[in-house]
């Protein structure tokens, strides 16, 4: 964590609401302020604060060593429930803490909960909602990834570097990784061409980038964490939380992630295999398709898109 977000940072959180609570990944969402720079004036902040996942490979130590007391819930015949509590320990740390700071409304939409509907997006709907949407988005919202690209900033995550300016990307570690947890490990190849905002850009000219993501991806698990071919799950989101293109890479046995939801992730060996499906020249059959996902109702085209919905005469 950034020395300015150290413990005595975050304990001037000023809690204002709880923005989501997710039971599958043991997580809470706040939205709150805390200090803004040197000054001692506040900024809107959201911390995503997780519980951390226990280690296999202290496994052989949690109820011997770092037990420290247990409260029963219930038992009933050979079964027995009970709360546990753990010694704090360096190498065991509680939780995980996501900062977003400042934070503006768009973040906070993002971050909350929501209902969600499904939408198809024809061609059309496309360049007359969606194209726009994404055009509009300011150079800011993108600032961090741009740091990344030009080594300004997580330099030292970089695990794989293709440097060419069209069909070059870097592969690094997502922030919901924790770093250590292998079962849970989450990696993200972005590309270094900027023209490419969705899925919607790609066509055949992109096959080589998209089949060196694949094949890079797994080389480098498993030189690293000595994960087999076969142990990813790499796919693609639409809509993206960001429109500068990226592959999110997986631990295939990691469960329940909810990016990793039918009407969302597309998986890359299904969009290589779409693209190598295309004639030689023409709009690639990904800008010629319908696309059907979910939109959470805090999103800015969840209004646009759903009211477009009935011209299209589905239902």
């Amino acid at each position: 964590m950034a020395a300015k977000y150290n413990a005595a940072v975050l304990r001037q959180f000023r809690f204002e609401r709880v923005l989501n609570e997710d039971p599958v990944t043991h997580a809470l969402t706040l939205l709150g302020t805390l200090p803004n720079g040197e000054t001692s004036e506040h900024a809107p902040a959201i911390v995503r604060i997780e519980k951390t996942a226990l280690a296999a490979d202290q496994g052989d130590q949690l109820l011997t060593h770092a037990l420290d007391k247990s409260r029963l819930i219930e038992g009933t015949d050979i079964y027995t429930w009970a709360f546990g509590w753990l010694k704090p320990s360096e190498d065991r740390p509680d939780v995980k803490i996501n900062i977003v700071h400042p934070a503006t409304e768009v973040h906070i939409r993002k971050y909350s909960r929501q209902e969600v509907a499904i939408v198809h997006e024809t061609p059309a709907l496309f360049e007359r909602i969606v194209k726009p949407y994404i055009a509009a988005f300011p150079p800011s919202r993108t600032k961090w990834v741009e740091n990344i690209l030009n080594g300004v900033s997580e330099v030292e995550k970089v695990l794989y570097r293709d440097p060419s300016p069209d069909l070059g990307y870097l592969i690094l570690p997502d922030m919901k990784w924790d770093l250590t947890t292998i079962s849970s490990l989450y990696l993200v190849a972005i590309a270094f061409n900027r023209d490419i905002r969705s899925l919607r850009d790609l066509n055949k000219a992109h096959l080589s980038m998209l089949k060196s993501i694949r094949r890079e991806s797994a080389r480098v698990v498993k030189e690293r964490w000595g994960l087999d071919h076969g142990s990813l799950r790499m796919f693609i989101h639409y809509q993206p939380s960001y429109y500068h293109f990226h592959v999110h890479i997986v631990n295939a046995n990691y469960q329940g992630l909810p990016g990793m939801s039918t009407g969302q992730a597309h998986l890359l060996d299904d969009i290589i295999s779409l693209i190598e499906c295309d004639p030689d020249d023409g709009p690639s059959i990904l800008q010629r398709m319908t696309l059907t996902y979910a939109l959470g109702e805090q999103h800015g085209l969840y209004e646009p898109m759903k009211a477009a919905q009935q011209e299209l005469g589905y239902y």
